[in-house]
């Protein structure tokens, strides 16, 4: 396939593939566009988001038999090849040999990249060293000072992986407020948000439509894929992961008070909606569960509030709703609530 091709044949699956660059289509066309197609024929879609238990345990399982297959006697030498420079030329070849792209994404419906990537933070043991001690945080600040957001060195330095290394810096770089947050601190969070937005949205050359309320944006772009290490130098007093949370719950009350929300659906038709949905997707577990399927069909609203919702409906419907499977509590609800709902409508 030419590029214009491949990207057109994977735009089928992955709807943002445009935004994708011309090395990365290149590879996900070798990697993946056979293995999609597959799974189209049996009729599952490519997935994004969170990994399920269930996918978890299969990487386990491909990686456990790619070891066995090869005689590699680690994951960690064969995820992390590099921290093996004695072993590295002959575990390259034995990759090759036998497909290891291919043995690794067995039976996963998502992006090989990210199959990989999820394998790497899975198997890395320099992602579950416990807390830093403060010796360690010292080093810490002290390589910063050497080798900048160098994170991969640092991460050799101090044999912790480099999400780690980043992520704790970030925490203790500056003064941070761990307390309630203040009406200033929350302002700079929203203009910090609102600016970050403006600058994506125009980058991807979206029409942006202004009033004196300010920016208006879909909603899902508001919770989803936002640069929360800018958006925390911005804020200044807190760290990233706060800034997030916080994020999402100021989201999430105003979208629940009907302020973002549709305002023609009410309370009734959100939870006949709701357990529809979940009723026609047939999992077992709530793991399996695709949220961001059922927020859409909400308006859009976030994940968050669509899991309030259900969680509300089962403790408030089902009796011993807790020794229940999360099939039978969907059956019970549909065979014995629903009815009353609609008929309530």
């Amino acid at each position: 396939l030419d590029l214009d091709a491949a990207r057109q044949e994977l735009e089928e699956f992955i709807p943002h593939v445009k935004n994708i660059s011309d090395s990365s289509i290149k590879k996900m066309a070798g990697r993946d566009l056979a293995r999609f197609k597959e799974f189209k024929k049996q009729g599952i879609a490519v997935k994004f988001g969170r990994f399920t238990q269930k996918e978890n345990d299969q990487i386990r399982k491909n990686v456990g038999e790619f070891l066995s297959l090869t005689g590699i006697d680690s994951a960690e030498k064969l995820l992390f090849t590099s921290r093996y420079p004695e072993d590295k030329e002959t575990i390259h070849r034995l990759k090759a040999e036998h497909s290891f792209c291919e043995k690794i994404s067995e039976g996963i419906p998502r992006p090989w990249r990210l199959i990989y990537y999820r394998a790497r933070k899975m198997f890395d043991p320099n992602n579950y060293k416990g807390r830093y001690t403060k010796e360690e945080k010292e080093k810490l600040k002290k390589y910063h000072t050497m080798h900048g957001n160098d994170w991969k060195k640092i991460s050799e330095l101090m044999s912790r992986s480099n999400l780690s290394v980043a992520m704790k810096f970030s925490e203790i770089k500056s003064d941070i407020n761990y307390g309630p947050w203040t009406p200033e601190e929350i302002q700079k969070l929203k203009l910090a948000v609102k600016e970050v937005m403006k600058r994506k949205l125009e980058k991807e050359d979206a029409d942006l439509e202004q009033s004196d309320k300010g920016l208006w944006v879909d909603s899902e772009q508001l919770c989803q894929h936002l640069p929360w290490t800018e958006i925390e130098a911005k804020v200044g007093s807190r760290y990233w992961r706060q800034c997030k949370q916080k994020w999402n719950s100021i989201l999430t009350k105003k979208m629940s008070k009907g302020q973002q929300l549709r305002k023609d659906i009410k309370s009734l038709q959100i939870k006949i909606t709701l357990i529809k949905r979940l009723h026609d997707m047939k999992v077992e577990d709530a793991s399996e569960v695709n949220w961001e399927e059922i927020s859409n069909a909400l308006g859009g609203v976030p994940r968050t509030y669509v899991q309030a919702k259900f969680y509300k409906l089962k403790v408030s419907y089902v009796p011993f709703w807790q020794k229940k499977t999360f099939s039978e509590i969907i059956d019970f609800i549909v065979e014995h609530k629903l009815p009353e709902l609609e008929e309530k409508l």
